[in-house]
Formats: structure tokens, C-alpha cells, sequence
């Protein structure tokens, strides 16, 4: 099941660092099977507000995410990013072939009937 990398990114610069970190950090990927889906992009709001830009990055499976997240690689160049963006970053696994909102809402009916 694929897993995704997601980063809000928050009060960043075009510092060299960065320029240096966006250059190498599709090579800290391509080992655990990365791809973007999303690279800073201004998101359209619809609701609430989010100051900055948004990352995707999806993997096959969560162990490789975190595998990538934790390389000796990526973590090198954490500082990079760091040092000049202000960041949340999340790893999620994502949801089964034919998943359905619904059946997660029967389940979680049926929890909280059973503890009332």
C-alpha cells in the first residue's frame, strides 16, 4: 500500500542551501522508490488558511518512507532545508484498493455503541 511524505512548508527562502537541497533530494529518493506527486505548490484554500506551499512525495510502502525519511542520505541534507524553511512534515500510509469512507464509519458506530 503507497505511503506519502507530506510537507507543509512555511516562511522559506530561495537561499542556496535550499537551491542545493532541491537539487539533491530526488537522489536521496530514487533508492526507496520516491516520487513527487506535489513539489511547492501554492495551494488553492478552501477552508482555513495555509501559509506556504505543499510537498507530496509518494513511496511504495511506509517502511520505505521512513527508510528514505531516516538515509543517512536525506538526513544530510535536512539542514539544508532546515536552516531556511519553516516545515510540518508527515509520513501516512495511504488507504487499501477499494477502500470506502462509509465501512470506517460503521466500524467506528459500532466502537463507540459498545462503550456507551
Amino acid at each position: 500500500m503507497s505511503a506519502y511524505a507530506v510537507a507543509h512548508l512555511k516562511n522559506g527562502s530561495r537561499h542556496e542551501d535550499v537551491l542545493s537541497y532541491m537539487e539533491r533530494i530526488q537522489e536521496t529518493m530514487d533508492p526507496f522508490g520516491g516520487r513527487f506527486l506535489v513539489h511547492g505548490t501554492t495551494v488553492e484554500v478552501r477552508e482555513g488558511t495555509w501559509p506556504g506551499h505543499l510537498v507530496m512525495i509518494e513511496f511504495p510502502d511506509l517502511e520505505r518512507a521512513r527508510a528514505w525519511y531516516d538515509s543517512p542520505a536525506y538526513q544530510e541534507l535536512v539542514p539544508l532545508r532546515t536552516r531556511h524553511i519553516d516545515a510540518d512534515i508527515v509520513l501516512a500510509a495511504g488507504v487499501p484498493e477499494g477502500y470506502e469512507a462509509a465501512h470506517t464509519a460503521a466500524a467506528a458506530r459500532r466502537e463507540a455503541e459498545a462503550a456507551a
